[in-house]
């Protein structure tokens, strides 16, 4: 009986051994995984980049308020994000005191190669980073976006991948928007800033839409 209850307790051992050699072995696998692997055998992603759709809107400003303050104005807007496929569905909403009337939206354009998306058609990742006004330097706007965090408009985009390829890819794609370059050979064409501006005034709504080539330009419509 001994002899039984020890060959039991070697079994369990030696199960629980490979169970954690498994994890860790895993888990050295993963952490040793370079971006070139996940663009180069990722099925998942390929296939969430292939099956990008269209998008036509991204996003809408209002001016709430507008007034002088020690002979300065100031516009004070909100500005928010539409999700993809839904156009009267915020993902994002902030809002903004800015010195001026003219103020700039900034975003970075991501656009995938024809072999990387399906139908022939372009289609293109749209990341909003900053607003900022005509008195301010650009490195000085407010964020929309978090740099290397998901965007609210993409939190479905990989779903089916791994939390944490999801985080490599997308600070790939923001770290990476000083050197396209390195991203062409996986299918990414270009990356680029697009920072579009407007006299704001109130009882308007801008309608920030996008070109089929990736030009970001608003819409004005009044504020019914």
């Amino acid at each position: 009986m001994k002899n039984n209850k020890g060959a039991i307790f070697i079994r369990v051992v030696v199960i629980l051994l490979l169970i954690l050699a498994a994890f860790f072995g895993g888990a050295v696998f993963y952490g040793t995984k370079t971006l070139h692997d996940l663009f180069r055998d990722n099925r998942k992603l390929k296939e969430a980049i292939a099956n990008l759709t269209q998008a036509d809107q991204i996003g809408y400003a209002k001016v709430i308020a507008q007034e002088e303050k020690d002979g300065r104005l100031y516009t004070t807007l909100r500005f928010v994000e539409t999700a993809r496929g839904d156009k009267t569905k915020p993902v994002l909403t902030r809002e903004y005191t800015i010195e001026g009337d003219v103020i700039h939206f900034d975003a970075l354009i991501v656009t995938f190669s024809d072999q990387m998306v399906m139908g022939g058609k372009k289609r293109s990742l749209y990341l909003w980073r900053r607003v900022y006004g005509e008195n301010m330097a650009p490195s000085e706007g407010f964020p929309i976006e978090t740099t290397s965090r998901e965007p609210a408009r993409y939190s479905d985009f990989l779903a089916h991948l791994p939390l944490g390829e999801q985080e490599m890819f997308w600070e790939a794609v923001w770290s990476l928007a000083n050197d396209p370059d390195a991203l062409k050979k996986y299918g990414i064409k270009a990356i680029y800033g697009n920072a579009v501006y407007k006299k704001l005034r109130p009882g308007l709504i801008y309608i920030f839409k996008i070109s089929p080539t990736g030009h970001v330009y608003p819409e004005t419509v009044p504020d019914l």
